[in-house]
């Protein structure tokens, strides 16, 4: 446990005496929230931020005397005289129970929100609630967003570790390489990943866990720059930051479809990437940089991100380490959307497809479609990039993948080829299971392939149903907290069944094709409406 520099009570000072994962601690009644004293305050880090602080996440969430509580919005002084216990402060056996179960059923990815999940798990353990009772799993996830998992193998590894079957979770985890099982996961989130225990317990080597606790804090201002200090809250207050909100209206998709005798149309809206680890980076003066990458790939909404360039500048003009760190708010500002489309095709997959104006995005789609006009338009809006999963040639999937169904006497099945040539086919059946197929080379590690395809599936039924941002004429996006996203909840996710074909073609990406795949058996289940979201 570090206690940060200049964050030590002084003599006179009024103080909050905690027990912190077994240790007794004092530090300053200064206002602070519980999760700003662990993390800023105590150094400890198990604790995430993921929505700064708007308590919808569940990122952060502790135990305070064996309840799970979210730390965001919990006063310290609220707290005083408790006993708190993050992930880093289980017991052995509970740690190795939890992260065990985590590995053997694929149920982290990144890792930033397990470390939440876990303490919340535990508590609902203690309680002694069934390994089977997955109603009371579901309620208990309602406080937390994932949004790698898709919630299913969430719900699988609860079962294995209230069951108390953690050594046969530890012999499943042990069987594999988990050396391959991270190139698997590499492939799939597009940058370099790795699976294990440490990720499971929040320890995946996140920028902002690892910064200096001496350094300079930086944000941004509002205006175009950054405002620094020597805490976070002190930036933050100098920043002006605004708490986020959540928009009055629904989403609306900004493009109409040009006008011609199309067999589908299809519109959809501005979609945020929601990856629950807000940027961070920090750097010391005349050093490189930590990327914000810290074990995933954002889902392609960090391939440019203004934090590194800012540490680096901020550090070498301030001749001291600096932690550059986006709030919730300031990455839905400032962080790439999904470019919106609106696109009609006739029954020969011909036909037009708009889309707002996105480097690399018309490439994307004439790549799948070649039959597509693409025409690119300036639209008031948010920034977007063709870096964001599949963007383009999903939606040009989709139309295609929808039309050669219905050519099929109206089947619900879609099959799609990814622009690097894995397959994947879904369909949803009369039981509301979504059932993938996929083949995307060697496998290299079953469990890691599964826990991406049915999380491609939750983002894609999120895509088409539920997920959308409000932004007004003057292209300002009116939905900043995590929770006005859309993001399909774990009580709402249908069963998803994978099935991995093996192949001895070279290792690919296999969940971007799932993405698209099920986002149009989706579609072709609710009858193919114009435009989305849909509604559930």
């Amino acid at each position: 446990m570090v206690i940060h520099r200049d964050q030590t009570p002084g003599p006179d000072a009024r103080t909050i005496d905690l027990v912190v994962d077994g240790t007794a601690v004092s530090v300053a009644d200064d206002g602070s929230s519980l999760l700003a004293v662990l993390r800023e305050h105590l150094g400890i880090t198990a604790a995430k931020d993921g929505c700064s602080p708007q308590g919808q996440c569940g990122c952060c969430t502790v135990l305070v005397d064996g309840a799970p509580r979210v730390a965001c919005v919990t006063p310290a002084r609220r707290v005083a005289g408790r006993v708190i216990t993050t992930s880093d402060g289980l017991g052995d056996d509970d740690r190795r129970r939890w992260a065990d179960a985590f590995v053997a059923c694929g149920a982290s990815q990144c890792g930033f929100c397990t470390p939440g999940i876990i303490c919340r798990l535990e508590g609902l353990r203690a309680k002694g609630t069934a390994p089977d009772d997955r109603a009371a799993v579901d309620r208990a996830l309602a406080a937390h967003l994932c949004r790698c998992t898709g919630w299913q193998t969430i719900g699988e590894a609860w079962a294995v570790a209230a069951s108390g079957a953690s050594a046969l979770a530890g012999t499943l985890a042990g069987e594999r390489d988990l050396k391959v099982a991270s190139r698997r996961a590499g492939l799939e989130g597009h940058t370099p990943q790795q699976v294990g225990a440490d990720v499971v317990l929040g320890h995946g080597g996140f920028a902002d866990d690892s910064a200096p606790p001496d350094a300079l804090v930086a944000v941004p201002d509002g205006a175009g720059g950054w405002a620094v200090g020597e805490t976070l809250a002190e930036a933050r207050a100098a920043s002006g930051k605004v708490q986020g909100r959540r928009g009055t209206v629904e989403p609306v998709p900004p493009l109409a479809v040009p006008d011609g005798d199309w067999e589908l149309t299809l519109c959809t809206s501005w979609v945020e990437p929601a990856y629950l680890e807000t940027d961070a980076s920090w750097c010391e003066p005349g050093g490189e940089p930590a990327g914000p990458l810290g074990n995933g790939g954002a889902f392609g909404g960090k391939v440019v991100s203004p934090v590194t360039a800012a540490a680096r500048e901020l550090a070498d003009r301030h001749g001291r380490a600096v932690r550059v760190l986006l709030s919730r708010e300031d990455t839905v500002r400032l962080g790439p959307k999904r470019p919106p489309v609106a696109a009609g095709v006739r029954a020969d997959g011909t036909g037009v497809m708009r889309v707002v104006r996105t480097p690399g995005v018309a490439d994307a789609v004439r790549a799948m479609a070649p039959g597509l006009v693409v025409e690119e338009v300036d639209v008031a809006g948010p920034p977007t990039s063709a870096a964001v999963r599949a963007a383009g040639w999903a939606e040009a999937s989709v139309l295609l993948s929808a039309l050669a169904a219905r050519r099929d006497g109206g089947s619900h099945e879609a099959t799609v080829t990814s622009p690097w040539g894995s397959v994947a086919t879904a369909s949803v059946g009369a039981d509301d299971v979504i059932r993938v197929h996929v083949e995307c080379g060697e496998v290299l590690d079953e469990v890691v392939l599964r826990s991406y395809v049915i999380g491609a599936a939750h983002m894609a039924l999120g895509w088409v149903t539920s997920e959308g941002l409000a932004v007004d004429a003057d292209g300002n996006v009116g939905d900043l907290t995590v929770r006005s996203f859309g993001i399909v909840r774990a009580a709402d996710m249908p069963t998803i069944e994978v099935a991995v074909v093996p192949s001895d073609r070279v290792a690919i990406n296999g969940s971007d094709a799932a993405f698209a795949a099920v986002a149009s058996a989706l579609w072709l289940a609710r009858g193919c409406p114009p435009s989305w979201p849909v509604g559930s």
